[in-house]
């Protein structure tokens, strides 16, 4: 289990212990935060690495990458640390990746969508569609952070992208390289914590970030050639959603 975290002192806690039920082996890579949240978990049994800035998430999540290969992880989740995923989903994941072998498992905001600012769910779609062109099928939440990667597409080298386009760039990159795609398994999304408290704003920015994305995405579908053939072969497709229990 890789997390990456970014000024998260107000639920990475949380988020850990939730997960550390689920998940014995857990990786937090600080991202050069400025506000505690290494020290948040001084006392858990994870391991922490720490950059001394921050690099963005794609770095983050390379770091983190890098050490579960070193320590033989056959396949690597990830969830982020704000709390908006719930942890209790990650067994879900496992599942559906026994299922569905060398697929990447998203686990995809589907339930309760409307609960989601107005923004964000436009951004999403939007988002879908282009990285879904990039990738050459259709993909269920392409932005979700809680995902179960095989251990092939964690070690690809040289994946183009930083921030939120690095996690993109994944989906394109597994299936124009190696022929894997992935499978998406509903799950719940929460906008306030447990405690009733609030979340903090999201790193994610829709329109800086969407940006970013698409004009990554559009110099790849670009150099496919084809274009809008291809367009028109992707849209034809549905997501392969799994939604067993």
């Amino acid at each position: 289990m890789v997390i990456p975290a970014l000024n998260e002192v107000l639920r990475i806690r949380d988020v850990v212990t939730q997960t550390l039920a689920h998940c014995p082996w857990v990786i937090v890579v600080d991202d050069g935060s400025t506000d505690g949240t290494a020290e948040r978990l001084r006392d858990l049994p994870v391991t922490v690495l720490r950059h001394g800035l921050r690099r963005g998430k794609g770095a983050a999540l390379r770091t983190g990458f890098a050490e579960a290969l070193a320590r033989g992880a056959t396949g690597v989740l990830t969830i982020d640390g704000d709390g908006q995923h719930d942890p209790s989903d990650l067994p879900r994941l496992l599942a559906a990746a026994a299922r569905h072998p060398n697929h990447i498992i998203i686990g995809a905001r589907l339930r309760h969508r409307a609960a989601a600012p107005r923004l964000r769910r436009m951004a999403n779609a939007f988002g879908d569609w282009g990285v879904s062109w990039g990738a050459g099928y259709r993909i269920a939440d392409s932005q979700s952070g809680q995902r179960y990667y095989p251990a092939a597409v964690v070690a690809l080298q040289d994946v183009p992208g930083e921030d939120f386009v690095f996690e993109a760039q994944l989906l394109i990159s597994a299936s124009r390289q190696l022929g894997i795609r992935s499978v998406a398994v509903p799950v719940e999304t929460r906008y306030r914590g447990q405690d009733g408290g609030p979340l903090r704003r999201s790193h994610f920015r829709p329109l800086r970030d969407l940006y970013r994305i698409t004009s990554h995405v559009v110099r790849q579908v670009l150099a496919h050639g084809d274009v809008w053939r291809e367009y028109a072969r992707v849209r034809a497709q549905v997501p392969q959603i799994d939604t067993t229990p």
